[in-house]
This record gives C-alpha cells, sequence and structure tokens, in this order.
C-alpha cells in the first residue's frame, strides 16, 4: 500500500514551494527593515527646513501687493531680475515665491511669519531649480 505524503513531510511540491515562499518573503521583510532604518526624503524635501512660498490659489493682483510689500521691507530681490538666476519664469507668483521666502528666512528670527496677508504658505520641500537656489537659514 502506498502513502500519501502531507506538507509536513520533507519532500513534496508542497513543501518546495512553501520553503521558496517563505526564503522570498523573508528577504523582503528583511530588506523592508534595513530600508525603513534609512532616513528618507524625497527629491527637495528638508525634515528640518521650512521655505516660505506663494499660495497657488491667490490672484495675481493679490500675489502682486505682497511681492511688492516683500521686496520694499526686507526681502533681496536682485536675484528675480532680468538677467539673474530666478528670473525665470518671469511669473508674478515665482518671483513671490522667491521674495516671500527671502524675507522669510532673513527675519523669521526676528518674528517674522510666512503669511503675506494670506498670500503665502510654508513648505518642507526646497523650491530650488536650476541655478535659482532659494535661501534656508536654520
Amino acid at each position: 500500500m502506498m502513502s500519501m505524503g502531507s506538507c509536513s513531510s520533507d519532500r513534496g511540491p508542497c513543501n518546495i514551494s512553501t520553503r521558496i515562499m517563505s526564503s522570498n518573503l523573508l528577504k523582503i521583510l528583511l530588506a523592508l527593515i534595513i530600508l525603513s532604518s534609512i532616513p528618507r526624503r524625497s527629491d527637495g524635501e528638508n525634515e528640518d527646513g521650512c521655505w516660505c512660498i506663494v499660495d497657488e490659489q491667490i490672484p495675481d493682483e493679490h500675489v502682486q501687493e505682497a511681492l511688492d510689500w516683500a521686496c520694499g521691507n526686507g526681502a533681496d530681490c536682485s536675484k528675480i531680475q532680468a538677467n539673474q538666476p530666478c528670473y525665470f519664469p518671469n511669473t508674478v507668483k515665482d518671483h513671490a515665491s522667491y521674495a516671500f521666502n527671502s524675507y522669510y528666512q532673513r527675519l523669521k528670527h526676528k518674528g517674522a511669519d510666512c503669511c503675506f496677508n494670506a498670500a503665502a504658505t510654508i513648505t518642507s520641500f526646497d523650491p530650488s531649480y536650476g541655478a535659482c537656489k532659494f535661501e534656508y537659514f536654520p
């Protein structure tokens, strides 16, 4: 009489598949544990940094008023002038983001906030692009 093997034996296709699957799952679990222990930052994200940028929902006219105020009250707006690294894209919102952040970074330690009459918001993603580097002061 021939006896039928069970999955608990060391032979047979059932046990081999289970061992292969267990081995692969163990490798995946080990890789996930290792990856989870590495500090993660997505492109441009800085866990410690905050940048002040324009709120894209705000109308351009309102943003322009806030941009003019920022440039007249402490922001370095030289890099958003023609032939400078942050001039392009040449939009009021792009220029305002640079100016708002400049003002905020330079004066946040003196109590400045990132409001600009509700035209701005804080982000943890560095908005720098190409040669245009947004300042960040810890």
